[in-house]
């Protein structure tokens, strides 16, 4: 455990000294322990009055414990603003976190890294693509990061994993709870094998205002960050707008118009994000260098006999109605058989009816 932990939590981990006041302390002292040791007059001058009522109260001297405890395990850090090991992208955001909890990998947070980030509510195919391109980009160097959460995120933190370059889950709470609670054979795998990092303390529950929050840190880790599937109104699409305003990147999937989860990808994309449809693509776009034109698409092969039914569907959502008029079959064997092609996983059951096809990965 690095020596000087107790002077970087006895600033961090004292409530009502936000971020700013800290690294105003900072600037103004030149260390955490200087800080500390200065007049409260001194600190009042730099912070305020209130900073320097907080600061000479201290933190929770049991929080401080157990934080100092939690840091004597192997594969616990602090990374702090200064440190050499501190994520270098991040000083380039506007807010950058004064201390970083992480457990894992730290030498991660200094790879090239693309955020990937969607809707908690994915589709079948959206957990694929999100996977899918996890995995491609993990081969072609990049770590994935991401924030635990079901879904998208969930799937994109599996694809790094299983790809050379790993992940990153910036979480929105302390890093002795997993949320949801689910995921603690993912964290589990995260702290393993890729980094898990929070700027919350231990203990901090999975508060609301804590996600939107950390958003900044994912996207500021990263070159770019790439929405898989989202809503209009989503933590994606306020991923997307700070990555925007730190300088990153911002490339969109787009789906089906009749998804709602496809608003908010074509939302980013009317605004100037990126279209991509591979990896390619978005490490094109990233290394700055035209993307090879693509070859003409080939039509969908079927062997005679084989899943007609999937050529009829095509690739947007439609209902038994829709497809008994296309093919004349009644909606009975059409059930069936698409029910057959769900448990096959070549088809998907969405909202209102609706059947859609899964891309083969």
């Amino acid at each position: 455990m690095r020596s000087d932990a107790s002077d970087w939590l006895r600033l961090c981990l004292v409530p009502g000294v936000p971020g700013a006041s800290q690294r105003a302390l900072l600037k103004a002292f030149g260390s955490p322990g200087a800080a500390l040791g200065a007049s409260p007059a001194a600190v009042a001058a730099v912070a305020g009055r209130d900073v320097a009522l907080a600061l000479a109260a201290g933190p929770a001297p049991a929080l401080l414990a157990a934080t100092l405890a939690w840091l004597e395990s192997p594969g616990h850090h602090l990374l702090a603003l200064g440190d050499t090991e501190y994520p270098r992208s991040l000083l380039e955001i506007p807010d950058p976190p004064t201390i970083l909890h992480a457990m894992g990998d730290t030498a991660l947070l200094e790879r090239p890294a693309i955020a990937i980030v969607g809707s908690r509510n994915a589709s079948r195919q959206g957990a694929i693509d999100a996977h899918e391109f996890a995995l491609a980009l993990s081969r072609l160097g990049y770590t994935i990061a991401s924030g635990l959460a079901v879904g998208i995120d969930a799937a994109a933190h599996r694809g790094g994993l299983a790809g050379p370059s790993s992940t990153v889950a910036v979480v929105g709470t302390g890093l002795d709870r997993v949320y949801p609670a689910a995921h603690r054979e993912l964290a589990r795998m995260i702290a393993s094998r890729g980094v898990l990092v929070s700027e919350f303390a231990l203990g901090t529950p999975p508060l609301a205002a804590n996600f939107p929050r950390r958003n900044r840190i994912i996207s500021g880790l990263t070159r770019g960050v790439l929405v898989v599937e989202a809503a209009v109104a989503s933590g994606s699409l306020t991923t997307a707008r700070l990555a925007l305003e730190q300088g990153r990147d911002v490339f969109a999937i787009p789906g089906s118009i009749h998804s709602p989860l496809s608003k908010g990808c074509h939302w980013l994309i009317k605004q100037g994000a990126k279209l991509v449809e591979s990896a390619d693509d978005l490490h094109a776009e990233i290394q700055g260098a035209a993307a090879p034109l693509p070859a003409a698409p080939c039509p969908a092969e079927f062997p005679a006999g084989e899943e007609p039914l999937l050529e009829t569907l095509g690739h947007s959502p439609a209902s038994l109605d829709a497809l008994a008029l296309r093919t004349g079959d009644s909606a009975s064997t059409l059930a069936a058989e698409l029910t057959r092609l769900e448990l096959a996983g070549r088809v998907e059951r969405l909202p209102g009816g609706l059947y859609r096809q899964l891309a083969v990965p």
